[in-house]
């Protein structure tokens, strides 16, 4: 499939590795290089040793198969305003990353470090209002972020549809900025989806939780085998694992996880857990300890219901885009 993101990044696959903290490893990074998609580390809250181990790591293993200009790195930009020296460190290496994406935040105070470094930008959104600042960075690629995706994303309240948005966008970017690239994320999970992204007008797709749940991925196995044997209806938005994991995250942005019994304790009394989280951080944790998924999260969209194994991210990247290329010429 021969999209400009596949011109941009000299890749064979238009499908890019959503940096999903703790779980987008060097690994799984390198394995999507591979295998011919753009594979871009997680490096997420900006955690440095674990940004340094995991990136060390894509671009040893890329540069086995050749591949090292397919990695890139994701930060959320929030957590960058206040230590930037993951992404410090990363631009400041031999082999800098191809691609930096940044969400959650203003990209402009970064974009000129990363254009300096040789990287392109890729800014997430997931309102038509937070474009022209994107573009206003320099970003070479716009993710269109719909409330489907799992992970965080804009709250039930602004979040907008994957279906919108992305054909909303295109016409955007068709009328304002031309030479800017698109990405679709939030339930592109499969074949059809991504030939899907591609009708809306868009040039590829970020895929996170299909990615999560593979061979590679860090995250935890009971986790993956949660997300096989449930469907798209239990998952759900709020800002409850947020509090249990003590991440305080800005307005108007929450957290797409499995729904699990943890989670339903506390619907509909956000407010009480804000106030008192103490009791119920501790049955988290020990649930994390443990690996009881009915307690601890797991971090996966509504395209769970499209996810019926854990192969290795080389097959599924393959199937994901045979399946689309031959959907796109019927």
């Amino acid at each position: 499939m021969k999209t400009r993101l596949t011109s941009l990044f000299d890749l064979t696959s238009p499908i890019v590795l959503a940096p999903m903290a703790l779980a987008s490893g060097g690994a799984l990074a390198a394995a999507c290089a591979g295998a011919g998609a753009l594979g871009l580390v997680g490096g997420g809250y900006g955690e440095l040793a674990w940004t340094q181990a995991q990136y060390a790591l894509a671009q040893t293993l890329a540069g086995q198969q050749g591949t090292q200009h397919r990695i890139g790195i994701g930060f959320i930009t929030w957590k960058l305003d206040e230590d930037a020296s993951a992404l410090d460190w990363t631009l400041a290496q031999a082999q800098p990353p191809s691609a930096v994406m940044l969400s959650f935040g203003d990209p402009r105070p970064y974009a000129r470090r990363i254009a300096d470094a040789g990287a392109k930008l890729i800014c997430q959104v997931q309102h038509m209002a937070q474009v022209p600042l994107a573009i206003e960075a320099g970003a070479h690629v716009i993710v269109a972020q719909g409330g489907e995706a799992g992970g965080h994303g804009m709250n039930s309240l602004n979040a907008r549809a994957t279906l919108t948005l992305v054909p909303e966008l295109a016409d955007w970017l068709a009328a304002h900025s031309p030479g800017t690239l698109l990405l679709a994320a939030g339930g592109i999970a499969d074949g059809r989806t991504l030939a899907a992204a591609r009708v809306l007008g868009a040039d590829g797709a970020l895929v996170g939780s299909r990615l999560w749940a593979t061979a590679e991925s860090l995250a935890a196995t009971g986790a993956k085998h949660q997300a096989i044997a449930l469907n798209g209806d239990h998952s759900a938005r709020s800002p409850i694992f947020d509090i249990l994991r003590r991440k305080n995250w800005p307005e108007p942005f929450d957290f797409r996880a499995i729904r699990n019994d943890l989670h339903r304790q506390w619907e509909g009394r956000v407010n009480d857990l804000r106030t008192d989280p103490a009791a119920a951080r501790q049955i988290y944790d020990a649930g994390v300890a443990a690996a009881d998924f009915s307690k601890a999260h797991a971090t996966v969209g509504e395209a769970m219901g499209l996810i019926h194994d854990l192969p290795p991210a080389a097959e599924l990247i393959a199937r994901m885009t045979v399946q689309a290329a031959g959907l796109l010429k019927t």
